[in-house]
């Protein structure tokens, strides 16, 4: 079983910045963050694997970077140029195996406000 622990969310005035934190327990194949405004599905922001492979939405690419602590099992996602539109809940998820099979685990989500 795996437990994520965010961190970081809050209110930030447009073109602000902002760190989300997610430290995972148990061994992990792939973090990355989700998010989901109010009215709209829940979409990728950024993921990366185990090898270091990272992937980033189109709208976030330039202003977002994730990137993982291996030794804290802990991936960060630094948000600059913050927009209103990144206005929702952020939420951490994790791929995990147990033998053959994977399994997808989320944190409790944390929410980031842009607002002037």
């Amino acid at each position: 079983q795996v437990q994520l622990v965010e961190s970081g969310g809050g209110l930030v005035q447009p073109g602000g910045s902002l760190r989300l934190s997610c430290a995972a327990s148990g061994s992990i194949y792939a973090m990355g963050w989700f998010r989901q405004a109010p009215g709209k599905q829940r979409e990728l922001v950024a993921h990366i694997i185990s090898g270091g492979s990272t992937n980033y939405a189109d709208s976030v690419k330039g202003r977002f970077t994730l990137s993982r602590d291996n030794a804290k099992n802990t991936v960060y996602l630094q948000m600059n140029s913050l927009k209103p539109k990144d206005t929702a809940v952020y939420y951490c998820h994790a791929d995990a195996y147990s033998g053959p099979t994977k399994y997808g685990y989320w944190g409790q989500g944390t929410q980031v406000t842009v607002s002037s």
